[in-house]
């Protein structure tokens, strides 16, 4: 399998840079951010170049046409974390995704113009330039313009997305026919959609000539976007959550993202355990961090969601006395059946993945994590005329009916329910470590619902198990979800012995070939020095320093 090649062969030493690194999943990507911080621009300017640059050449999974969320820290402290998640129309309802006996059409919201909620990208990037960076926007911009209008060549490492993509064969497809390698890409529309926005802001995409060809689109089409969902659009921003893991602060992200709180909440439940000793996917180091994603997991589908809407209990969550109680439910050995796992609060409530994250760290200290999506391949596969990038399809992440598993198998509750201006719950889980108050990781995946798992395993795998950087992010995986009840693993993720011995233990396993694609930076505290890590599950990324 191409994939396997590909991780045996690479290389296990990080990239190394003495100022700054960029680690992102396109070269020519990262290649636009270390650009902007050699000529003076902040983490901030890099990350909101390196956000445009991915809609070129990452066009399944870097986007203007969705959402995410932008985790800054300041080398001063100061903390933020941008909301630019997509709203549900306000013509959509709770049951739009059920046909007449009741029962989820999950092809209306995974593909075609139901499926789209209001992209935020564009106003968040907008945003976070404004308050936290440098330069002017027709600067950042420059490098995703020159490369739509002029194009680019496709390389092997580009053709992994095109790959039986779910967009061939929908309209609107950007490409015509799939591009070949040595093809050079040109990208008209979306450079003309990229200079008015480099021209007229964050204006031109949600009042102007953009919005309304995605609105007479939508509404030719069955759609129900309008042009009062885009004026009415708003970027949130807060305080991250923070928890601590032995010397380590983690600061990640708040809901709408169930990321930080289910992350924090496995590490506080995992916390007294000797991971080290017991050795990286070892039997008995599997069976407690499985467990502790198991109930974590339980509490996140259940919990939490959209805070303009529902009340998150997060400093119940991520108690120590609550981590203590759950510690306590799990047996030495013996899995405990999903069936037998509920949400543990005493709260009363009814009950693919391409994303893409790019971590950033300048010479002052300024860093930068981003995870934005248009959710599945290529989004929901369709582009309205004129403006050349895919729209997402991130309704699917609401709760289409109860108890009814999305298409990344999770299994939510009536609190992510459909609601018109509401946020879908996220994964998406870009994350910071502090050690004494200093900067020592940042990091972040795509990966749906097991993003949260890829942002936990990264950490580990450095402070826990020693990797470098480029060894965490290439390490196989494992993930459990509370529903389905079952381990997921990545090829070689155990040896034989732990495999029969926690098959022995009662465990059931599921073999799935590779995801997410982790763009982590670690800072070594003594020297300074930046160490770029770039997934090799997806070879056209790259991690550059200076």
């Amino acid at each position: 399998m191409i994939f396997a090649a590909l991780l045996l062969a690479a290389a296990l030493a990080p990239a190394a840079g003495t100022n700054a690194m960029v680690a992102t999943e396109q070269h020519l990507a990262t290649q636009t951010g270390v650009d902007i911080l050699k000529v003076g621009g902040n983490a901030v300017d890099a990350a909101v170049a390196v956000g445009y640059a991915l809609a070129v050449v990452d066009p399944c999974c870097g986007n203007i046409g969705g959402g995410g969320f932008m985790l800054i820290r300041m080398h001063d402290g100061r903390e933020r974390f941008i909301d630019f998640r997509e709203k549900a129309p306000e013509r959509a309802s709770r049951d739009m995704y059920l046909d007449a006996r009741g029962n989820v059409d999950p092809e209306k919201s995974r593909k075609g113009w139901l499926a789209i909620g209001v992209p935020g990208t564009v106003m968040g990037l907008d945003r976070a330039l404004r308050e936290y960076g440098t330069m002017s926007r027709s600067r950042v911009m420059s490098s995703a313009i020159d490369l739509a209008r002029n194009g680019y060549v496709v390389e092997p490492g580009d053709m992994i997305p095109f790959e039986g993509s779910p967009a061939e064969g929908y309209s609107g497809w950007a490409f015509g026919e799939k591009p070949h390698v040595g093809e050079r890409i040109v990208q008209r529309d979306l450079g003309a959609s990229l200079d008015s926005i480099a021209r007229d802001g964050d204006g031109a995409f949600y009042r102007g000539a953009i919005a309304r060809n995605i609105v007479d689109a939508s509404q030719r089409n069955g759609g129900l976007l309008t042009m009062r969902d885009f004026a009415d659009y708003t970027v949130d921003e807060s305080q991250p959550v923070h928890c601590t893991y032995h010397d380590l602060d983690v600061v990640s992200a708040p809901p709408p993202s169930s990321g930080g709180v289910t992350l924090c909440e496995i590490l506080n439940i995992i916390s007294p355990y000797p991971l080290a000793q017991w050795g990286w996917h070892s039997p008995r180091e599997t069976h407690y961090v499985v467990e502790a994603e198991r109930r974590a997991y339980a509490d996140r589908n259940a919990y939490l969601g959209d805070p303009a809407f529902v009340h998150d209990p997060i400093a119940q969550l991520l108690d120590p006395r609550y981590a203590a109680s759950l510690r306590k439910s799990i047996a030495p050995v013996d899995p405990t059946p999903s069936k037998q796992v509920k949400p543990g609060l005493h709260i009363t409530v009814h009950e693919n993945d391409d994303t893409t994250h790019y971590s950033i760290v300048d010479k002052d200290g300024n860093a930068v994590a981003v995870t934005y999506t248009i959710n599945d391949w290529f989004g929901s596969g369709v582009v309205a005329p004129h403006t050349g990038f895919f729209l997402n399809d991130e309704m699917d992440d609401f709760t289409s009916k109860p108890g009814v598993p999305n298409m990344f198998g999770l299994v939510q509750g009536e609190r992510n329910d459909i609601q018109p201006g509401k946020r879908p719950l996220s994964s998406m889980t870009p994350t910071m470590v502090l050690r004494d108050g200093k900067l020592a990781m940042v990091t972040g995946s795509p990966g749906g619902s097991r993003i949260i798992t890829i942002a936990l395993e990264t950490i580990l795998n450095v402070f826990d198990f020693g990797m470098n950087v480029q060894q965490a992010v290439d390490a196989p995986r494992m993930h459990m979800q509370w529903l389905p009840d079952q381990i997921q693993y990545e090829p070689n993720a155990f040896t034989a012995t732990t495999m029969n011995a926690l098959r022995t233990d009662g465990y059931a396993f599921s073999e799935v070939p590779f995801w997410g694609s982790a763009q982590a930076i670690v800072i070594d505290p003594k020297t300074g020095m930046r160490y770029g890590g770039t997934d090799r599950r997806h070879p056209a990324g790259a991690a550059i320093g200076y």
